[in-house]
């Protein structure tokens, strides 16, 4: 066996043993404890996060970069990716269908999970090198737990710079635009791709560029235009699909709910394999627990930590109830999950639209993988310039930037075999820092809230 495949098997053992079982109860029961331990609080006040994503609070004063509409646009950039089109089909094709109700009831879960990292993130803001405020897990840590801790934010911070390269969203975008596009017009064959996949690799990260030399202020100002359009576009040709198939909606949704407590679906029958692929996959869909999304958090223009607590608990609802529920049905309301033999990920996907939207399905297929992609390519060089500025001082983050741009073109024009382990194992690695310091701050959190919502609730009186 040669280094590279030697390398390629411990990667991918070290990313198995990363999401393994271990994990999935960290994330899942370490959120059931939060949960509980906020006596469902947070689910008391969805209303009051929708007031604070249209501005009613909004104050220029406060500390911070972006508004709250921005952040929480800025960490669904991030969480909204090619999970919630290939990550769902994946989920079906290896579980059945009860796995998507096992992905419900991890988003539902994340939704305190999520208040309560996003809380800590801004309530334990940290200045960089330069004197520039910051939030993320890193600075929880290190300014909410103290120095003794500091070799836990160091490895949440060197997690996150590897786990948020962009290999593999550049890596599937051109993918499949080199096989919608460049292929059937003769730009490219299938042996034959190398020149195309590296001027689709250029030009994307010359649009990286020009959008990360605006740093988190024009990142905030394009995904709070982007992720919208996202999903009302995911929405809108989910919708047509219910439509047309509106009879079979009842009998879809009781196929969901009846497997995930029967396995029937699965090889076996095997009930345990249903709930862990539909925990895993929700756990890595929406992101809750994993810190990632905090360091967007973290940035939001705000006094009150409870706010953006608040509106980030709304994450999982958007990323998982809504988008990933979107992909589900389509799959499964076409009954591509049973006919389309072998296939899965994004090729199911494709299927189910080509279906219903038989001349453009596929076409509408890359544009929302477009938009994913490089809302996610965006979003997840920030997170990893932030943690390289942590780790090394703001001054030198700067020499990230043509190192990222860089690996948005080699992402183009490699397989992922050899990497793409390490970078899921790392993204699992930042769960352990993150849900560490959110257990050990939950009681300060707990604090803040009663009094943030009582001062609230005498203002409404």
């Amino acid at each position: 066996m040669s280094v590279i495949n030697q390398l390629e098997t411990a990667f991918n053992a070290f990313a198995n043993f990363m999401w393994s079982t271990p994990l999935v109860v960290l994330l899942v029961g370490g959120g059931i404890g939060l949960m509980l331990y906020s006596r469902f609080r947070p689910y008391r006040h969805l209303g009051h996060a929708l007031a604070l994503l249209r501005g009613r609070y909004n104050d220029e004063h406060d500390p911070g970069h972006v508004s709250h509409a921005q952040a929480l646009s800025t960490a669904l950039s991030g969480t909204l990716g090619l999970g919630n089109v290939a990550g769902v089909a994946i989920a079906i094709s290896a579980g059945g269908p009860g796995a998507v109700f096992w992905m419900w009831v991890t988003a539902i879960i994340g939704v305190t999970t999520k208040f309560y990292t996003a809380s800590l993130a801004v309530m334990y803001r940290g200045r960089d090198s330069s004197g520039v405020l910051r939030g993320g897990p890193m600075y929880v840590i290190s300014e909410g737990l103290g120095k003794r801790w500091y070799p836990l934010a160091v490895l949440f911070a060197v997690a996150g710079a590897l786990g948020t390269l962009p290999l593999f969203q550049t890596n599937q975008f051109v993918g499949l635009l080199r096989e919608v596009v460049a292929i059937p017009i003769g730009l490219a064959t299938e042996s034959q791709h190398m020149a195309f996949d590296i001027i689709a690799g250029v030009v994307l990260a010359i649009l990286v560029l020009l959008v990360v030399l605006g740093r988190i202020e024009r990142i905030g100002k394009l995904t709070v235009r982007l992720v919208p359009s996202m999903l009302l576009l995911y929405i809108g040709m989910t919708l047509i699909v219910l439509v047309r198939y509106w009879q079979d909606i009842p009998e879809v949704f009781m196929l969901i709910v009846n497997d995930a407590f029967s396995g029937a679906s699965v090889a076996g029958g095997a009930l345990g394999t249903v709930i862990m692929i539909g925990v895993r996959r929700g756990a890595f869909s929406n992101e809750a627990g994993i810190g990632t999304e905090s360091m967007a958090h973290g940035e939001a223009k705000t006094s009150e930590p409870i706010r953006e607590g608040v509106v980030a608990m709304t994450g999982p609802i958007i990323d998982t109830l809504i988008v990933c529920s979107c992909t589900a049905f389509m799959i499964l309301l076409t009954g591509v999950w049973q006919t389309s033999g072998d296939m899965e990920g994004v090729a199911l996907t494709a299927a189910a639209l080509e279906k219903v939207f038989p001349n453009s399905g596929i076409y509408l297929l890359l544009l929302m993988v477009a938009l994913l992609s490089f809302s996610t390519i965006v979003t997840f060089w920030f997170y990893g310039s932030k943690c390289v500025g942590f780790l090394l001082g703001a001054d030198k983050a700067r020499y990230y930037t043509p190192l990222y741009l860089l690996m948005v073109v080699v992402g183009a024009v490699t397989t992922l075999e050899l990497v793409n382990g390490l970078l899921i194992g790392m993204y699992a690695m930042m769960a352990i820092p993150t849900m560490l310091s959110t257990f050990l701050l939950a009681p300060r959190v707990n604090e803040a809230a009663h009094h943030y919502f009582r001062k609230m609730d005498s203002l409404t009186q």
